[in-house]
């Protein structure tokens, strides 16, 4: 099947619907779209590189922090995406990550755990209204929804609902399902690196995975190529998406870089961790890389990675 066999309608601006969409960036080529000092000049350079590197679409995510840097971040993003034509043709729209997540070590991943609360309406639509329509997808952990209340209203507005940073229990998982989850994000992370060897959030969502679109990180580093391997045989072709999890180091290479008021440091594999070197903040990788990792360490040809990149998310965000 040729790329152009896989159109699906354009999800933004000049898109065609030919070129991969990226679920989840952070920040791309040194930006970080999570600094407040964040400039129009830095967005379009970001939009720049992404069309270099074949992107066609991205959402632009904003992570966990207190919801007055929260919201001033994605009204931020937000006014360029209307104003302006360049941001509006690469930005498709916001991604929520937090601040709904599980505070919990491990679980709550490279998030600031003082900034993670419960969800609850008031503390949502505060940071959809700064979001101003924009807001495509949210991260949450479906524990922090008590009875699925705010995934089934977020559903009802069209947004999409991940679950995410989450120790859900089963129950809690098929509640959220029932009320109009759609995807988990980034499967494999944002859980602790021991877990219960069958008992485990990772086993969970597998489980169920024939009802949900999961995103996986395919930089050779966040999950291993054997259990990369075992997700991807697992998972519904049609109901993969790889996502690079970008953050401002991304194709930049070894080093140490400012990301959401952390520093990461990446080393010389091309891994980006905390600086406490306890855990992954974030990817490095582009969606070029992933191609090349995928292809190299698991055989996945051109085919498939189009579908994962291509047709599914822009499905899933069209559902």
């Amino acid at each position: 099947m040729s790329t152009s066999q896989l159109q699906t309608p354009p999800i933004s601006g000049q898109d065609d619907g030919t070129l991969p969409v990226d679920l989840q960036v952070n920040g791309y080529a040194g930006i970080d779209f999570n600094a407040d000092s964040l400039t129009l000049e830095e967005v379009h350079a970001v939009c720049r590189q992404l069309e270099s590197d074949g992107v066609g679409a991205i959402l632009a995510t904003v992570i966990t922090d207190q919801l007055p840097q929260m919201s001033a971040r994605l009204a931020k993003l937000a006014g360029w995406i209307d104003s302006d034509p360049l941001v509006a043709a690469m930005i498709a729209g916001l991604h929520i990550e937090g601040p709904f997540i599980s505070p919990v070590e491990g679980y709550v991943g490279a998030h600031p755990a003082d900034a993670v609360r419960r969800a609850e309406m008031g503390a949502v639509e505060q940071l959809l209204e700064a979001a101003g329509g924009h807001a495509r997808l949210v991260t949450l952990a479906p524990e922090m929804d008590d009875d699925a209340r705010v995934t089934a209203e977020l559903r009802s507005r069209g947004i999409t609902v991940a679950a995410g940073h989450s120790n859900a229990s089963l129950d809690q998982l098929r509640r959220a399902i029932d009320a109009g989850l759609q995807l988990f994000t980034h499967l494999g992370n944002g859980c602790p690196g021991l877990l219960h060897r069958h008992d485990n959030i990772i086993q969970r969502v597998l489980s169920l995975s024939e009802q949900l679109y999961v995103s996986f990180i395919a930089d050779g580093h966040h999950i291993p190529a054997p259990a990369l391997s075992n997700y991807l045989r697992r998972v519904p072709d049609e109901h993969i998406i790889i996502v690079s999890d970008a953050m401002l180091a991304a194709g930049l290479g070894p080093g140490r870089f400012q990301f959401a008021n952390q520093t990461v440091e990446v080393d010389e594999a091309g891994a980006a961790w905390s600086a406490d070197r306890t855990h992954f903040a974030g990817s490095a990788a582009t969606l070029k890389r992933m191609r090349e990792v995928l292809q190299t360490q698991l055989g996945i040809g051109s085919e498939a990675f189009d579908r994962w990149t291509i047709t599914n998310p822009r499905r899933l965000l069209g559902s």
